[in-house]
């Protein structure tokens, strides 16, 4: 890995010799977190990424003339605390692409990138799907559900595919966005990462309001029985003050169905940004002979970013999650907490990009 980013980084200056607009950027993001389970007491722990997730940005873009311009993005995660990769197995583990792109008829993409639904979640919940208080505690494959059914352990598509093919629609069309997705497994395997996708989102913008719906349907050697459906529907207001946002995403898998509801507000303050969010889940149906019902959470959030600059900010982040039945969500943390108990999590981190 360190040999591939060597080369990488080694062929910038010969590359914008002759390509246009090739960067190098990223962003730092670490924190110290305390979390304390019920039963388990606290640990308290060093984290990387949890305002924004830490990363090595490659990219560049060439004007092709006339309307068309061709494009490349290389991403790849990196755990500030270690100094270790995201991934084990993926060097660019966050996106991967090439693109072919006209402001008349929008882009061709290629390659490993977000899937729509996830694209339709994140831009709703004020902790952008990361932290003690981001709304990924409750897309896990860790509680018994319709995600650990369609994949167990294995890397899954609630937030990224790979071997995907793209057609975003282009800006200026009245308000509209959104894009549809087909990704092949190649013969794979779930535990290789590799599934048949397809997915599609559809949105519309208008002044201080946001609409939206996607879904992405996924098959691979392990949803034998069913696909994995992931359904989202969103929307968001600014009115000033305070911006709202309100999200439902629904998970189906065979017999097993998750419900997650998100209710989120950002509130500008100076140089600063409080944000909070409710989050709940709810399980039914289920896996095999193991029965979900009667399992749910919900969490609380509130965090406040402090901008010291336009690419600094430090901030802080409280959650505290609920579990009922035989659930359990977790912020990140000791391990075991006993299903139907309770978590709380604080962290304070600073966040730089570059």
């Amino acid at each position: 890995m360190k040999a591939m980013l060597g080369l990488a980084l080694g062929t910038i200056p010969v590359a914008a010799a002759w390509a246009q607009g090739v960067t190098l950027g990223g962003i730092a993001d670490s924190a110290i977190r305390h979390v304390r389970n019920e039963g388990l007491g606290g640990m308290s722990s060093l984290v990387s990424g949890s305002n924004a997730t830490s990363r090595i940005v490659l990219r560049g873009t060439e004007n092709l003339g006339g309307d068309l311009s061709a494009g490349f993005h290389l991403e790849s995660g990196v755990a500030l605390d270690t100094g270790a990769s995201t991934s084990s197995t993926n060097f660019w583990d966050r996106r991967a692409t090439l693109s072919l792109a006209s402001k008349a008829w929008g882009e061709l993409r290629l390659g490993r990138d977000y899937v729509p639904s996830y694209v339709n979640w994140v831009r709703f919940d004020p902790f952008s799907h990361v932290g003690v208080a981001g709304s990924n505690n409750f897309v896990s494959a860790t509680p018994t559900g319709p995600i650990r059914s369609a994949f167990g352990s294995a890397p899954n598509t609630t937030t990224r595919t790979s071997n995907s093919l793209q057609w975003l629609l282009p800006a200026g069309w009245g308000g509209l966005e959104g894009g549809v997705m087909a990704a092949e497994d190649e013969n794979g395997t779930a535990a290789n990462g590799q599934h048949q996708v397809r997915g599609a989102r559809l949105g519309y913008a208008a002044g201080p309001g946001v609409v939206s719906a996607a879904v992405t349907r996924t098959r691979n050697d392990l949803t034998t029985t069913d696909r994995f459906d992931d359904r989202v529907v969103a929307g968001l207001y600014d009115f000033g003050p305070v911006r709202v946002s309100l999200a439902l995403r629904r998970f189906d898998q065979a017999n097993a169905t998750q419900n997650n509801l998100l209710v989120g507000a950002w509130i500008p303050v100076g140089n600063g940004e409080i944000k909070a969010s409710w989050v709940r889940a709810k399980f039914s149906g289920r896996v095999g002979a193991t029965a979900l019902e009667g399992r749910r959470a919900h969490q609380l959030g509130l965090g406040y970013v402090h901008n010291l600059s336009k690419r600094t900010a430090l901030y802080g982040t409280l959650s505290h999650i609920d579990n009922r039945g035989l659930a359990y969500v977790v912020p990140g943390g000791p391990s075991g907490l006993a299903a139907g108990g309770s978590s709380r999590g604080v962290e304070m981190g600073m966040r730089h990009s570059f």
